[in-house]
């Protein structure tokens, strides 16, 4: 026979489902309505926005996929982020387990000017940047993007990892030297396999701000060829202006391969981002 649960616990479980209820409905409405006016006519869309396609114009969808401009604009979107959690995660695993496990003066400080990092915005730099990207000729490059991507994602990525890095007990990494192992070797062989839900969680945090970045790929290709898809939206878009339901088709196209990494990642992410909080 199961007890009967308290009012206040009722009433407490009861507010919180109608809490994460309204959170969830504000991300689920505007995406639903993207997807179901990306198969409508622009005349649905101003007569029935809310409603189901009557008919469906799946030819939004069909004619995005079938033309090579946005296969291409999705490969650069790959390809840049990618690269960035490469330099990120390799950079930010090495500096976080100096920070972790050496004691040496001036760490805490030098730990701090890292974290004041996570203060200053993109958008503060961005002319200093551009002026130092073509002082360097990587203008057009997709070096351009990867590199300032990679070092504004230091701070974040350092502080998670310092963060589970320091987890780890230190008669590990003593039973580890009594084998034989460098401290590269511990590194290497002992310390990042335990670490790969705190590596899942931020590589899926560099590819998504990779993946939603706009502003730099914006400032850095003039090329079209090496537009990434936020730029090719905004393109398409403005070539695009009259046919609403043509751009949410295209906005949707575009956000899937996010929200199909992400939902992929899911577990990984809740969990790395859970033991970083408990260390």
């Amino acid at each position: 026979m199961t007890r009967p649960v308290p009012a206040p616990v009722r009433a407490r479980r009861t507010l919180l489902h109608l809490i994460s209820i309204v959170i969830g409905s504000l991300i689920v409405v505007p995406v639903g309505f993207g997807v179901l006016g990306g198969f409508k006519d622009n005349g649905q869309l101003s007569t029935n926005p809310l409603g189901w396609p009557d008919p469906w114009h799946p030819e939004n969808y069909t004619g995005i996929l079938a033309d090579s401009v946005f296969w291409r604009q999705l490969a650069n979107s790959t390809i840049i982020a990618l690269a960035t959690v490469a330099v990120v995660v390799a950079a930010s695993a090495m500096a976080a387990f100096v920070f972790a496990r050496f004691a040496f003066r001036g760490r805490e400080l030098l730990f701090t000017l890292f974290a004041i990092g996570l203060m200053f915005p993109f958008a503060v730099a961005i002319l200093p940047l551009f002026i130092l990207l073509r002082s360097m000729e990587l203008l057009d490059n997709p070096l351009g993007v990867i590199l300032p991507q990679a070092a504004f994602g230091l701070p974040t990525t350092i502080i998670i990892l310092r963060q589970f890095f320091r987890t780890i007990p230190a008669e590990v990494e003593e039973a580890a030297t009594l084998d034989g192992c460098t401290p590269f070797g511990f590194f290497w062989r002992v310390l990042l396999p335990m670490a790969r839900p705190a590596l899942a969680t931020v590589s899926v945090l560099a590819i998504v701000a990779s993946w939603n970045n706009f502003f730099l790929p914006l400032v850095v290709f003039t090329d079209q060829t090496w537009w990434t898809l936020p730029v090719g939206v905004q393109a398409f878009q403005g070539q695009y202006a009259d046919d609403t339901a043509r751009v949410l088709a295209y906005v949707v196209l575009s956000m899937i391969p996010a929200l199909g990494f992400y939902a992929i990642a899911e577990r990984q992410l809740i969990g790395g981002l859970a033991g970083s909080v408990k260390g």
